[in-house]
């Protein structure tokens, strides 16, 4: 019953949102140095939502100097030229806020949620670094969090079980000179080699406010806001001309095949492709095609695999989003006792059947009421990451629209199960992907062998 009463209500809110559209009002505005600024008006809580996006990532890094803008995200926390070392998370956390970053691929971000009475300190702390972290900033600080994001890769890639597959996978589907061919955090050679005119370059390129967006959000009064934003960041030169990001076309041209040996207890399968950039024809379906594959335990992957064969722990899919391409994978931990080839048969046996026979409406449906639902949650919240400041400073930089709430929606609510057939036949061939088997040290048989051709 409870189950039933939640769908009921699930369903009344999609109908509703569907019914009326969503509406997130804001106001944009440019200061002269070029930072753009969105604001947004919520008196649901008495609390404000201070979000910055950098606009780099670390695809715009070069190949031998990798790992620069993961490292900024932790110099940015090391004091600036007015914020003493340590003081930044203090003054904040003081004020009742806390605060957080990110960086991916594609952009560095930084989110501070703060009671509304303490919104100016929020601006201070922010435009500070923005504009004076260079005053603080010395070779001793840069090698202290070098050290740190070193010992970060070391924890999340090198002595984690199955963490080294990520970036064993980015370096077989991109070419050497693509932004996405190196992980976020960067080679320890690259981060052991820049020197710390490198780091201050990199900062002067990237970091100025012609290459960011601030986004404020909560218990605010716009005209009052703006003025505090043109006090604190009015003042910060601008940087140099930023040219959008480009990047040479990634294709495979046949299936690479490959096998990891690593410290793990069982052999764990995984299946990329290239598929459409976020927000492009093609990336909607893929999350739908991802759903029916292995969105929960009413998922055709995971009946198979973990509840009625039981050769599986676990099976996941999802279409990995990104700016310049993104990418397709299916991953799944085999049983013990039970090896990758018997995993990659079922795989491949529901994936032929998906590209012959498509989706039914009913999974369809299913799988764009659970985004729905998940997307209507999200908006719930005005800060931290994925709320409703977040989403606006993330829909400007992808689309230039930071209200791009109901296009968002409307890609899923336009499918159809020919639409999801049609792009799953296009992306998820067996001729253009790279399969990574990650199996225990000294036991070869449980990985996935080369297929053999056809006679």
């Amino acid at each position: 019953m409870k189950r039933l009463l939640l769908a009921l209500v699930l369903t009344a809110s999609v109908a509703t949102a569907g019914d009326t559209g969503i509406n997130v009002p804001y106001t944009r505005f440019t200061l002269p140095n070029g930072l753009t600024v969105i604001l947004h008006e919520d008196h649901t809580t008495p609390t404000v939502a201070v979000n910055v996006y950098y606009h780099v990532g670390s695809g715009r890094e070069k190949p031998g100097r990798t790992g620069f803008a993961h490292l900024f995200e932790h110099i940015m926390y090391e004091g600036s030229g007015h914020v003493p070392e340590g003081k930044y998370d203090q003054w904040l956390e003081m004020a009742g806020g806390d605060n957080n970053g990110s960086t991916n691929s594609d952009r560095t971000n930084y989110w501070i949620n703060i009671p509304s009475n303490a919104l100016e300190l929020a601006l201070f702390v922010e435009s500070d670094r923005m504009g004076y972290l260079l005053d603080a900033m010395s070779p001793a600080k840069v090698d202290g969090q070098r050290d740190v994001v070193k010992n970060e890769r070391r924890q999340s890639y090198e002595n984690r079980p199955y963490g080294m597959s990520s970036i064993l996978i980015d370096e077989n589907l991109y070419p050497d000179d693509h932004p996405y061919h190196w992980p976020t955090i960067g080679s320890m050679e690259d981060l052991s080699a820049a020197s710390f005119d490198d780091v201050v370059q990199f900062f002067k390129r990237f970091y100025g406010p012609n290459n960011a967006s601030l986004s404020v959000g909560g218990d605010i009064d716009p005209v009052k806001t703006r003025a505090l934003i043109e006090k604190w960041f009015s003042d910060i030169p601008a940087g140099p001309p930023v040219p959008p990001p480009g990047a040479p076309v990634a294709f495979l041209g046949a299936e690479k095949r490959l096998v990891l040996e690593d410290k793990v207890q069982l052999p764990r399968l995984y299946m990329a492709w290239h598929s459409p950039a976020i927000f492009t024809p093609g990336d909607a379906e893929l999350d739908i095609v991802a759903n029916v594959l292995a969105g929960g335990k009413n998922s055709r992957l995971y009946k198979r695999l973990v509840y009625e064969l039981q050769i599986a722990q676990d099976v996941s899919a999802y279409q990995g989003s990104a700016h310049l391409g993104s990418s397709f994978q299916i991953v799944s931990t085999a049983r013990a006792g039970h090896t990758l080839a018997e995993v990659e048969k079922v795989i491949t046996e529901e994936l032929h059947r998906l590209l012959e026979e498509g989706v039914a409406q009913r999974e369809l449906d299913r799988a764009v009421n659970q985004y729905e639902a998940g997307f209507l949650r999200r908006l719930e919240s005005v800060g931290g990451f994925g709320g409703k400041v977040d989403q606006l400073n993330n829909y400007l930089t992808e689309t230039g629209n930071p209200d791009y709430f109901n296009e968002d929606l409307a890609r899923y609510r336009a499918l159809s199960p020919g639409d999801v057939r049609s792009a799953a036949q296009t992306y998820l061939r067996g001729d253009n992907r790279v399969v990574l088997s990650v199996i225990p040290v000294g036991k070869p048989e449980l990985a996935s062998p080369a297929r053999k051709e056809a006679k």
